[in-house]
């Protein structure tokens, strides 16, 4: 086990090679129902144009492990994990702390959002993609990795070019970004995207409950529906937008969905092969008796002080190269070359490009939406630039799909247009905060205001006539629909009053009455709602001993009025018959 640990990451441009071929080989020989989704070819390195433009990618596109699952899936016992396994068995396990976390998102994903139809197949076959579960399930009892999981740092040699977004904070690198944990989210995308997995009330994208179920959302926004094949390209491609790495997600979704098993936390196997040949990518972690030396000055300790580069680096295909000898000191000193301007580095700020009044009422979707134009400090549009919008503060509005942040790219003239809002239930302001991704200028904020749920309109549902004699009950019960625009209105707030008078809307203090808990007589009831379709049932009325016609007067929010006559008489009697007088 300690050599399997102790292994480099590192694949030669032989190894490589044969990958792609297992890939089209698994194309056309694993089981029916794989989705073949094209041959690998050079340019699908490059974005996919069925990628999701809003978010770039959870990992920034950092490296991944390319191994592909074994032609045939095994079928091992529960208990595998000690004597002889059959082949594919080691592949199929999956340690149990790692197993129990998927599982544990799937769960809460179904239950959150269940027209996701996310599967715990899907979140394992990422998982061994970009960490060969959790580096083979060394983690703690809760669930965190015994050593920080990092990727190489997105400083554009070969990677994304990805500034530092979080002062080091995750990845203890302030210069650049680095893919972090066991489901290698970037920083950015971590900020908005970490969830709490296993109730400590942290979100560390350490821990594999946390990044499992963060994984969870992230492949579920968008209102994206996996159990339809265009929709789970599109969310496995927004997590690292390579129509390679796609194919290899979906190969271990399958493999995994044939059968698995949980095998005891650090004895799973560690993949050998990685998409960027070993370069730049953060060591294995040593057995305990074997010494950890770090292959990557880029990697940055558990403490956060980076390691002093090997003396001897490695060559992408194995063996040494010889370090240069120093420059002389009295020589004229080799400038390095700068790295041109992104797109990114040229915004100066970000202006408000023509967003209208941004109102709704609770429950309601925002029928306008924010628009934020990117310039230079001449004012010129900046393109193909990520805008984070972000909601702030305590409110329960979201964008669609429920979530509180969405990233944008911007178009070629500068704009981004952030995702329609969804109102919650929480009426007042609402702040969302526009920023640049990579590059500190300050945000611009937008305010949203969100009002409470009312109607224009009551209607009694029935024209029965509301009567009593002294002393008794109504027969019928008082029900109103309430509606907005035409339109049902539900949940909205309403009070009925029993009034003196059409022109005194002062509370009666006799005739008809309702109950209260206690059955107690009372004469206004509050708090009330309708319901979903709009219908609004009061309880029942009781009159005391005063006859005569009285009003029932309910409001709505909104401005909706309805009055309603109820009539207390006493009973009719029939007068008897004249009788015949007797007569001779």
């Amino acid at each position: 086990m300690a050599a399997q640990f102790g292994r480099r990451l590192r694949k030669g441009a032989a190894t490589t090679a044969v990958a792609a071929v297992a890939v089209a080989a698994l194309s056309a020989s694993q089981a029916p129902g794989v989705n073949d989704h094209g041959r690998q070819t050079a340019a699908d390195a490059t974005p996919s144009p069925e990628a999701s433009a809003s978010d770039g990618s959870a990992t920034g596109n950092s490296p991944y492990y390319t191994d592909l699952p074994p032609l045939k899936s095994p079928n091992p016992s529960p208990s595998t994990g000690t004597g002889t396994a059959a082949p594919g068995a080691t592949e199929s396990g999956i340690p149990a702390t790692v197993l129990d976390a998927y599982k544990k998102a799937e769960a809460a994903l179904n239950e959150a959002k269940p027209g996701c139809n996310l599967p715990w197949q899907l979140l394992a076959a990422i998982g061994r993609v970009e960490s060969g579960q959790a580096r083979g399930g060394r983690v703690n009892a809760d669930g965190t990795t015994i050593s920080p999981i990092l990727g190489p740092q997105l400083d554009g040699n070969g990677f994304a070019l990805i500034r530092d977004t979080d002062d080091g904070a995750y990845d203890g690198n302030s210069s650049y970004d680095q893919a972090v944990g066991p489901m290698q989210f970037i920083p950015s995308t971590w900020a908005w995207a970490g969830r709490d997995g296993n109730g400590d009330d942290k979100k560390d994208p350490n821990n594999i409950y946390d990044a499992a179920l963060a994984a969870g959302h992230y492949l579920c926004r968008n209102s994206w529906d996996l159990s339809d094949q265009k929709d789970l390209d599109r969310a496995i491609l927004s997590y690292n937008n390579s129509r390679e790495y796609l194919n290899l997600v979906m190969r271990w979704v399958e493999y995994y969905r044939k059968g698995t098993h949980e095998i005891p936390d650090g004895t799973g196997t560690l993949p050998d092969n990685r998409s960027d040949d070993g370069a730049g990518a953060s060591p294995s972690p040593s057995t305990p008796n074997t010494p950890n030396t770090p292959n990557t000055p880029n990697t940055p300790a558990p403490g956060g002080s980076k390691p002093n580069p090997s003396p001897k680096p490695e060559k992408p295909g194995g063996g040494t190269t010889t370090p240069k000898p120093p420059t002389d000191p009295g020589s004229t000193p080799t400038t390095p070359p700068s790295t041109p301007p992104t797109n990114t580095d040229t915004v100066d700020h970000l202006e408000d490009a023509g967003t209208a009044k941004l109102t709704a009422m609770a429950g309601d979707a925002f029928t306008k939406r924010i628009s934020t134009r990117a310039e230079t400090k001449a004012g010129k549009a900046v393109g193909k630039v990520r805008v984070r919008f972000t909601i702030i503060g305590d409110t329960d509005t979201t964008f669609t799909g429920g979530e509180n942040v969405a990233t944008v790219a911007t178009n070629s003239s500068g704009v981004a247009v952030a995702p329609a809002l969804q109102a919650g239930e929480k009426t007042g302001g609402v702040t969302v905060r526009a920023t640049v991704v990579g590059r500190t200028v300050a945000g611009l904020d937008y305010t949203a205001t969100v009002t409470e749920r009312a109607a224009d309109a009551l209607a009694r549902t029935g024209d029965a006539a509301l009567t009593c004699t002294p002393g008794g009950e109504f027969a019928n019960q008082v029900e109103v629909k309430a509606t907005y625009g035409g339109a049902v209105a539900d949940g909205v707030a309403a009070t009925a009053t029993l009034i003196k008078s059409a022109d005194d809307p002062a509370v009666a203090d006799k005739g008809p009455y309702f109950k209260d808990a206690d059955g107690k007589a009372v004469r206004t009831l509050k708090a009330l709602k309708t319901d979903a379709k709009g219908l609004l049932k009061l309880p029942k009325l009781y009159a005391d001993d005063t006859t005569g016609t009285f009003l029932l007067r309910i409001n709505t929010a909104g401005g909706a009025t309805l009055t309603v006559e109820l009539t207390v008489a006493a009973a009719e009697t029939s007068s008897p018959s004249p009788s015949t007088s007797p007569s001779a």
